[in-house]
């Protein structure tokens, strides 16, 4: 039987301006993650809400490799200190940062990508009119 390692961590932290919750899971030793934004400095309830409720409508980015093996389950206590004292050391984790700023830079190409193919589109439009209307001026119409 194949055993299958997920792993899952959630950062809190506040970047200034807003809360910010940085989703971080660990799969098959691949990495992806998922930014959301609170607003407001978010409870307990609305964290367990987030993750019970609507964990399947999250949009991760796609995988990328990851060297890091998911730890094994400790004391409960010690995780939440663990958490603690890392989140004071680093933040977030960097390769999630990575993952996340190449999917904001892949929607921001398709988004050029979508719009220069429009562009492109109305200004055949506005030629095939223009000829239109040549060809109807033409025949006196």
């Amino acid at each position: 039987m194949r055993e299958i390692r997920v792993s899952s961590t959630l950062t809190v932290y506040h970047d200034g301006q807003f809360w910010v919750g940085v989703f971080e899971r660990v799969e098959e030793g691949r990495l992806s993650a998922c930014r959301v934004v609170f607003g407001a400095e978010p409870s307990a309830e609305e964290i367990q809400q987030l993750v019970c409720k609507r964990w399947a409508k999250l949009r991760f980015t796609e995988f990328i490799e990851h060297d890091g093996a998911p730890k094994v389950a400790t004391n409960p206590k010690r995780r939440q200190r663990e958490a603690a004292r890392e989140l004071e050391r680093r933040g977030p984790s960097t390769k999630a940062q990575q993952a996340l700023s190449e999917a904001r830079e892949a929607a921001a190409l398709e988004r050029k990508a979508d719009s220069r193919e429009r562009r492109e589109q109305e200004r055949q439009e506005r030629f095939e009119k223009r000829q239109e209307k040549r060809k109807r001026k033409r025949r006196g119409r």
